[in-house]
């Protein structure tokens, strides 16, 4: 069965995007973005929100020097999108669909059918996986920045056991924390 994988990189104080929605604090630098491609390289399908689909789908047209930055657009262009929206008719990216619901069971289906990871991709999205027991891991990466508002990364009133597997530590303040998650 293939792994429900969770990312999110996060303000110390726990949050994805600021009070107005904004995460140009959270842009990774140069080391810590060929790591995260690292992790993203195994992924085979990516599950969205449609906030969250609009905002990566910038990495199918990226045109971007930096190497680290082209090779996490190829990345993301070679992985299947599954988009959940009931307000989204159609998608501007290949390899790319549309469903409607989100539902436990389907996921379930779709990571006993998936040879490769999944990955979820956004806090709202998220949590209604992480509350129905479905992710396996998770990826948080702390950013040196206390923002004092904003979207939550992890769910609030939701509680789990989480194994640490490994932590990495950048000389930019980033703190990369992988947990698994007990289900």
């Amino acid at each position: 069965m293939a792994a429900l994988v969770y990312s999110a990189i996060m303000s110390v104080d726990g949050y994805t995007t600021d009070a107005d929605g904004n995460f140009d604090w959270a842009a990774p630098d140069e080391e810590v973005h060929a790591y995260i491609n690292g992790l993203e390289r195994p992924i085979g399908t990516y599950l969205y929100g449609r906030r969250m689909y609009e905002t990566m789908a910038y990495w199918e047209t990226a045109d971007d020097d930096s190497p680290v930055s082209q090779e996490y657009a190829a990345i993301w262009r070679a992985a299947d999108k599954i988009v959940y929206s009931h307000s989204l008719d159609s998608v501007s990216t290949p390899r790319t669909r549309v469903e409607r619901d989100f539902t436990p069971e389907a996921i379930r289906t779709l990571k006993t059918q998936s040879t490769a990871p999944l990955s979820i991709g956004g806090p709202t999205l998220a949590t209604t996986a992480l509350q129905a027991g479905l992710v396996d891991e998770l990826h948080l990466f702390l950013v040196p920045t206390a923002i004092g508002a904003g979207l939550p990364a992890l769910p609030t009133n939701f509680t789990t056991h989480l194994n640490l597997q490994t932590t990495h530590h950048f000389p930019s303040g980033f703190v990369h924390l992988q947990y698994e998650v007990e289900n």
